[in-house]
């Protein structure tokens, strides 16, 4: 029995096709502005990749913001689709931080019923999002991929006080004004996303051990800090931005 899961997010949409034990194929594409056409887009190269006809399909489930934009059998909520993905991999996880490109949120789990007990989500502003470090890379003139990195070189401690990130860019120019070194800077925006989850995290109960999913999971720097302030070990998935779309499928 093959069961399709579709993750329609504000950044990425991803496809992942699921046979009852395994994940047969995954897709991920850029959401851009036509949702529905990039989720079918994605749901073929899914079953391409799976050696499968869309015939085959016993189930395809959707969720994410856009999940009501694109033709499945079943809609689920992306907090619940969430909670299912990670526990595939971490059953013991019991906090879950998912950090995507638009919004990021905090997910308590049961450890015993694997069910969602509470969660928290930020999608009012974009400080703790992955939009928040794609803004500051070009103000920064580096790539996403280089935050990781460059927080490694860091050598002076700059911290970034403004929460709102139309502010914090202003303060980020008025510190290169000031020649900090662009390591230092790097690490102080990382630093920014991390405590702003962290701080959210903490109005719930921040309870180990403690999961990460999202395309901001595959930041290193935002790890790095996120490690550091919690005192936790991070757990990731080996596909962060799949979880979603893995959740949808066992849903289904």
């Amino acid at each position: 029995m093959y069961v399709a899961g579709l993750d329609i997010g504000s950044q990425s949409t991803c496809a992942v096709i699921w046979d009852g034990e395994k994940i047969c194929g995954a897709a991920l594409r850029p959401s851009g502005v036509n949702p529905e056409k990039r989720a079918e887009e994605a749901l073929q190269e899914a079953l391409q990749k799976s050696g499968i006809t869309r015939n085959a399909l016993s189930k395809v489930v959707a969720t994410g913001y856009g999940r009501y934009q694109v033709e499945a059998d079943l809609r689920v909520s992306e907090i619940t689709c969430q909670a299912k993905g990670v526990a595939f991999f971490f059953p013991e996880a019991r906090t879950i931080i998912d950090i995507g490109g638009q919004d990021s949120k905090v997910i308590l789990v049961n450890p015993k019923t694997g069910k969602v007990v509470d969660f928290l989500m930020n999608d009012k502003c974009a400080a703790g999002t992955g939009s928040f470090l794609e803004l500051m890379a070009k103000v920064l003139e580096i790539d996403l991929s280089e935050y990781g990195t460059l927080t490694e070189k860091r050598k002076e401690a700059v911290t970034l006080s403004s929460t709102c990130a139309v502010f914090a860019e202003s303060e980020l120019v008025g510190l290169i004004a000031q020649g900090k070194a662009k390591a230092d800077l790097a690490a102080a925006v990382c630093q920014a996303v991390a405590q702003r989850v962290i701080r959210m995290a903490e109005r719930l109960d921040l309870n180990p051990p403690l999961a990460v999913t999202g395309g901001v999971a595959q930041n290193k720097g935002v790890l790095y800090f996120l490690e550091k302030e919690t005192g936790l070990k991070a757990l990731v998935p080996p596909e962060p931005l799949l979880t979603g779309a893995l959740g949808a499928c066992l849903s289904g």
